[in-house]
């Protein structure tokens, strides 16, 4: 177990817990009714989780559809910069490996931008709904 899992509060690991067994990504507030039989009955305390969460890079906020997606790389290293395919059918969130940061940087280089961070979200349909569509 990873010093960051060591180290969530009660709140945190039950907000990763619902996050990490769901099948698409979830809104604070559906968060929120899945934690009130585990004690947690303020909108505030489910995002202060996440906030924390976030930070160590064990959650992820799609901001297009605003929810958010347990990590499922144990090494992730997206704090601030994050890339997803997103299924326009299912909801099916795939965050890519590969980190396009330095494709970025370049890109903004050479037209004398400084890059600092990006958020891509891409929407398509996945293999499974492409074969059964």
């Amino acid at each position: 177990m990873s010093e960051a899992l060591d180290t969530l509060t009660k709140n945190q690991q039950t907000v990763l817990d619902i996050l990490e067994s769901a099948k698409e990504p979830l809104k604070a507030y559906a968060i929120l009714f899945d934690t009130q039989k585990k004690g947690i009955k303020a909108p505030l305390q489910v995002y202060r989780a996440l906030d924390k969460l976030i930070e160590i890079g064990k959650v992820h906020k799609i901001e297009s559809k605003n929810s958010y997606i347990a990590c499922k790389h144990k090494s992730c290293d997206a704090g601030t910069s994050t890339s997803f395919l997103i299924c326009e059918i299912c909801d099916l969130v795939t965050e890519l490996k590969k980190n396009v940061s330095s494709y970025f940087s370049k890109q903004s280089a050479e037209v004398n931008f400084s890059y600092s961070k990006h958020n891509l979200e891409i929407y398509g349909i996945c293999n499974n709904c492409k074969i059964n569509n």
